[in-house]
């Protein structure tokens, strides 16, 4: 199993946390300690190793359907006038992930990144529509010659840390790898109304990369 880049130093920390405390306490003779400290390294090792993995995935061919970006649960699916990068009428399907999720985020849409962004804010429950609007999020604008999508990575009252693998201009596939959500949050994918129909609904489980969220309509295939 592949493990992002992002997971390398929370590892590294462990093995030189607990690593250190086990060869301390082996010097010093302190007992039973350089055995909890060797099973709390492996605890920790295999924490990240699981939470950092990042599977491959492979997104469906047909050009009409719009992937999700994050693995989780849909929590919302509602219309959004979303004024600020896409100034339309929007579709904005919310995903919540939880800590045994993959966290490695995905394009909804094959397309070029035209607008990148990153605002700091509160940390309020993710569960609050206004977490959408006022905590800590990137902001990330895919566009095509069909459709454009706005991708949010959102930060919640303990994660407090969300990444974003790209640069502006960047050609990115459909399903490809863009950035990562630190141990869970919420993802918000707004997508323009009159460009399609959406295939999920709130409680449906969802796969960054493989699950269909929408379709384009017909007009704009």
């Amino acid at each position: 199993m592949r493990i992002v880049r992002d997971g390398r130093g929370p590892i590294l920390g462990s093995f030189l946390i607990f690593g250190g405390v086990a060869l301390l306490a082996i010097m010093l003779d302190w007992m039973l300690v350089p055995w909890v400290s060797v099973g709390a390294l492996i605890v920790a090792v295999a924490f990240f190793a699981y939470f950092f993995r990042d599977p491959d995935r492979t997104a469906p061919e047909d050009p009409a359907v719009i992937v999700s970006g994050a693995d989780g649960v849909v929590r919302a699916v509602e219309p959004i006038e979303e004024g600020k990068h896409l100034n339309v009428p929007t579709i904005r399907i919310s995903v919540f992930l939880n800590p045994f999720d993959v966290h490695v985020n995905r394009a909804p849409i094959g397309g070029t990144v035209k607008g990148l962004g990153y605002t700091p804010g509160k940390h309020l429950l993710t569960m609050s529509n206004a977490s959408s609007e006022y905590n800590e999020h990137s902001s990330i604008v895919i566009e095509n010659e069909s459709t454009r999508c706005l991708v949010k990575q959102i930060v919640g009252p303990v994660v407090r840390r969300v990444v974003y693998w790209l640069t502006l201009d960047q050609v990115l596939g459909k399903g490809d790898r863009i950035g990562m959500m630190k141990f869970g949050s919420r993802m918000d994918i707004y997508l323009p109304a009159a460009d399609v129909d959406v295939t999920v609904k709130k409680g449906d489980r969802v796969r960054a990369g493989e699950t269909p969220i929408a379709t384009l309509k017909q007009k704009h295939v």
